[in-house]
Formats: structure tokens, C-alpha cells, sequence
């Protein structure tokens, strides 16, 4: 068994991160109607935002009671809705699901999408939900070898049927049909600062690393960068092969747009190549559109 999927006749190939600068959004599908996530996908849609997310919780994570869309279900449904943004879960929780049915999921919401899928990774952390939903919630190091584990099966699946026999996790003749529209799988975003185990398996196999640094510290980004594309070079991959990706705050975006082009130029210069913009509920119109129409457009350029 492969782990390295041969690109099958009339598959098409995974579209991988550009070179150029990308832009997104998460509209945060805690506290919001169903009407309000919509519209805010089709509007960055329209707006001309390259990619757009939900999350992986089943409860608000901002320590208030009230509703939770769930990030797959709804990624489907918004898959459907929209007609040329990348679209993904940032970042899917590994101790909700078995990796397989992850897999038929994502290659069924990427067929949806006509081959826009994001498959955004990560090993989970909300203690708060894993107890009140009866997940269990292994030490930081168990679920990190868990996604390790999560990774090479969703990457098996690629060369049905598939085997893999693994400490957590396990394939026996498994067929995956359809296979993912994206060949050999969607681009794989690994989110995560875990320097042992996560990082390392995002230098081996992601596309796009999301990394958590705060927006006004350029410095610590460099660093976090520097540390990472030598993680890239020791497994043998190009650094510039994987996309590095933060997330914005509102506060970010709501300062006179040429703070905000400046702040993300000096990210941009210490090698930051995606910004996903958090938008919290209630939604902010006129700060996304800002965004989309005064901020963005000239850091194109």
C-alpha cells in the first residue's frame, strides 16, 4: 500500500498554493442563523475573497450559552451556494470523527464544490466540549499522534483499496469511491503550534500550515516561520512548497485601511501568505467588505 496516491486518468490535480498573496474569511458559525452564514459566504464570494471557513465545535466557544451550526453540515450546504471560493473547516477536530468517514465526507463535500475543497486538519483542543459530548480527550501528545495516524489514513484512502494498520486507527481492504475530485486529495491544511509532533507532520504533508501568532507581532512570526521551514527542509520538502496562513481579528481590519495594509505587509514580508479573516457573530458588514474592497485589492497588486 502507497501513501502517495497516483494521480488517476481524468482526476484533477489539487490545486496548490499560489504564489501570490490569499485572503479569506471564517464567519464563525456560533450565535448566527443559518440566513446570516449563508450570506456571509455568498457575499465573500461575490466580494472576490479566495477562500472562506467554518469550525469544528458543537457548542460556542467564546464561553456563552446559545446555538452552534456544525461545521461539516453546514460546509456542504455552503459548498453548494457558493460558485468560486475555496471552502474548508478551520480546522477540523480529529477526535470527532474516525478518519475515514472524514474522508468520505470531504470527498463528497469536495465533489459538491466542484473541486473547491480546503481540507483544514487539526488534533482538537476544547476540553469543555470534548466532556459535555462524551469524546474522550486524550493527553495533548495522544491526540497529536492521533492526527499523525488521521493524516496517513486520509492519504491511503487515496490508492483503494486501502490498508493501514496503525496504533489508533486501521484500513482493511477499503474502497473510497468516488475518490476525491482533487487528486490526490484535496489541499491538506494542517492547523497547529505543537513543535514535537504537529509541526512536523505538517512540514511532511501539508499544503498549508495555519499557525497561530498574534497579528501585531512580525517578529514572532519570522520565528515561527524560520522554525517551521527548517522542520520543511529536514523532511526534504521546498518551505516555499507550503503556504503559511493566520488568522485576522476584526481589529485588524477596522483601522484606517492603510494601518491594516501596512500591518499585513509586514507579515507578508516575514513570509505570511494567507490571511483568514475571523469574523465573530454579530456578523460585521461593512468591516468585511472594507476588508474585501479597501484592504485587500492594493496588497494584490
Amino acid at each position: 500500500m502507497s501513501l502517495g496516491p497516483r494521480l488517476a486518468r481524468g482526476a484533477e490535480p489539487a490545486a496548490r498554493p499560489a504564489s501570490r498573496l490569499r485572503f479569506g474569511v471564517q464567519p464563525r458559525p456560533e450565535h448566527v442563523t443559518w440566513a446570516d452564514l449563508e450570506k456571509a459566504f455568498r457575499e465573500s464570494d461575490d466580494l472576490g475573497l479566495d477562500s472562506a471557513f467554518t469550525f469544528d465545535h458543537l457548542m460556542p466557544i467564546d464561553g456563552r450559552s446559545g446555538p452552534c451550526l456544525e461545521g461539516w453540515t453546514s460546509l456542504a450546504a455552503l459548498a453548494a451556494k457558493t460558485q468560486r471560493i475555496r471552502t474548508g473547516v478551520l480546522v477540523t477536530g480529529n477526535g470527532y470523527r474516525n478518519p475515514a468517514l472524514l474522508a468520505k465526507m470531504a470527498a463528497t463535500v469536495d465533489h459538491i464544490s466542484g473541486g473547491r475543497l480546503i481540507l483544514g486538519l487539526g488534533a482538537g483542543w476544547y476540553e469543555r466540549e470534548y466532556v459535555a459530548y462524551d469524546f474522550p480527550f486524550y493527553t495533548p501528545g495522544e491526540r497529536a499522534r492521533r492526527l499523525v495516524e488521521a493524516v496517513d489514513v486520509l492519504r491511503a484512502l487515496g490508492d483503494p483499496p486501502a490498508n493501514y494498520s496503525g496504533k489508533y486507527y486501521h484500513l482493511k481492504d477499503a474502497p473510497f469511491d468516488p475518490p476525491f475530485r482533487q487528486r490526490p486529495h484535496p489541499p491538506l491544511l494542517i492547523g497547529g503550534m505543537g513543535p514535537k509532533v504537529v509541526q512536523p507532520l505538517a512540514a511532511r504533508h501539508a499544503d498549508i500550515w495555519h499557525m497561530f501568532v498574534k497579528s501585531d507581532d512580525p517578529e514572532g512570526a519570522r520565528r515561527a516561520i524560520s522554525g517551521f521551514d527548517e522542520l520543511c527542509r529536514a523532511a526534504g520538502r521546498d518551505p516555499a512548497a507550503v503556504e503559511k496562513a493566520m488568522s485576522l481579528s476584526i481589529a485588524d481590519v477596522t483601522a484606517p485601511p492603510d494601518e491594516a495594509r501596512a500591518r499585513i505587509r509586514a507579515l507578508v514580508d516575514v513570509g505570511v501568505g494567507h490571511f483568514i479573516l475571523s469574523l465573530p457573530a454579530p456578523y460585521d458588514w461593512t468591516a468585511l467588505r472594507t476588508f474585501a474592497r479597501d484592504v485587500v485589492p492594493p496588497l494584490r497588486a
